[in-house]
């Protein structure tokens, strides 16, 4: 029987007197990975703050790992990285120092403790190719660049559940491929559940399990095979775009 991660009943969420997220549910079983997508203004980063317990909800519930996110207290097991990262360029730390930042030691005694941090943290930069440039200053890192550095950053700690707003806007198609396919290789080796935010619906069809699209509300939860299948999604958005989604998965 597969654990749930994440539960959502009835959310709904205003700012002042504006809507932005109106009675959503869905779950997450572990081993998920979650495309979560929706266009501008649909309510994606305002639902992944109010899981994380960032924000509170104005009606609804969350469990995550079955707590409430407002008192859930193993941050361990979460590995997060905003949209927008509010990251001092010019701060004088290296690529694998930042990395490292990102490591909560489990609560275990670990024999030659030192060793084991280092191959963590080697093991996150192999996975994000960033090996021959883990002693550069982050001053001196492209966009893209940095953006890998913060995914390792995310992933160091091997969190059973690991949620990415948006990040991929910084890298070019070649690197943000590989990063797909890096993401696919946590998701199914070491079966961390993924939810990633993202505008690309074709690509993330590629390699998510589920899709999940709002905008708002909830207009589809599934799998892309269902997603595919569904005549009612053929006509909310056009039979050519559901094709076009379809055929690139």
């Amino acid at each position: 029987m597969q654990m749930s991660i994440l539960n959502v009943k009835d959310l709904s969420f205003r700012y002042n007197k504006i809507e932005v997220l109106n009675n959503i549910s869905f779950y997450v079983n572990s081993g998920d990975y979650i495309g979560l997508v929706g266009p501008n203004g649909s309510g994606k980063t305002t639902l992944i703050k109010i899981i994380l317990g960032i924000l509170k909800p104005n009606r609804g519930t969350v469990l995550l790992f079955g707590v409430n996110p407002l008192n859930f207290k193993d941050r361990h097991l979460i590995g997060y990285l905003p949209q927008r990262t509010h990251f001092n360029l010019y701060f004088p730390a290296t690529v694998k120092e930042v990395i490292s930042s990102g490591l909560f030691l489990k609560k275990k005694r670990v024999k030659n403790i030192d060793r084991f941090i280092d191959e963590i943290i080697n093991e996150a930069m192999k996975l994000m190719d960033l090996v021959e440039i883990k002693n550069i200053l982050i001053s001196e890192l492209s966009g893209g660049q940095l953006q890998r550095v913060l995914v390792a950053r995310a992933i160091v700690n091997e969190p059973d559940l690991l949620i990415l707003d948006e990040p991929t806007t910084a890298l070019d198609p070649e690197t943000r491929e590989r990063f797909f396919q890096t993401l696919q290789e946590l998701n199914k080796i070491k079966n961390t559940t993924i939810i990633l935010v993202t505008h690309d619906i074709g690509s993330i069809g590629k390699y998510a399990s589920k899709l999940l699209y709002i905008d708002k509300s909830i207009i589809f939860y599934g799998s892309f095979e269902d997603f595919c299948a569904s005549k009612d999604m053929g006509s909310y958005f056009g039979e050519f775009a559901q094709h076009l989604i379809c055929h690139r998965h």
